[in-house]
């Protein structure tokens, strides 16, 4: 049998079935990807939705004293341009015993700009600003009283104002969001 050769015991080269059944596997799992894209892609955040996701405040207009409030995702967002003298209380009263313990500094990324979320954390009223017994904000619905600070201070809220997620662009410009 000079013409013959020899493999191996138990080695078979792959047929021309094998070769089918591979590539229609392939070919049906690519159709099957192709045809689920469609659902996984309508799950994610049309383009209004995105546009509001993030938006960005000019700071060169807000006067030291004076707050202004804006709408994010919907709810208000206090922007305060905090006094010396308002500062200088936030910071003394890191110290006091505080119902949602929470320094100044760590709520703040510039001392004299606080932005926080203008929803009182007991049941989702907006409070009213430089009002209250520590001269920040009060919640009229239910009686809670924030410091310059937005910690809470008093009354039935369990937590402090949030703080959202906002960066400076520029010193006088933030990114909310």
């Amino acid at each position: 049998m000079a013409g013959t050769a020899t493999q191996p015991a138990g080695t078979t080269e792959p047929t021309r079935r094998d070769f089918i059944v591979v590539a229609a596997g392939a070919f049906a799992a690519v159709g099957a990807a192709a045809a689920v894209w469609p659902f996984i892609h309508q799950m994610n955040p049309s383009a209004d939705v995105l546009a509001l996701s993030s938006t960005e405040v000019d700071l060169s207009q807000i006067a030291a004293g004076q707050s202004i409030t804006i709408l994010w995702r919907g709810k208000p967002v206090f922007v305060r341009h905090r006094t010396e003298a308002e500062i200088a209380q936030a910071q003394k009263d890191d110290t006091a015993a505080l119902p949602d313990p929470a320094k100044d500094a760590d709520r703040v990324k510039k001392p004299e700009w606080l932005v926080m979320m203008g929803v009182c954390t007991h049941l989702g009223c907006v409070p009213l600003g430089q009002q209250g017994d520590f001269g920040g904000w009060f919640c009229p619905c239910h009686g809670s009283h924030y410091d310059t600070s937005g910690r809470i201070r008093k009354g039935p809220a369990p937590a402090n104002l949030p703080i959202p997620q906002y960066a400076f662009l520029t010193d006088t410009r933030i990114r909310i969001g």
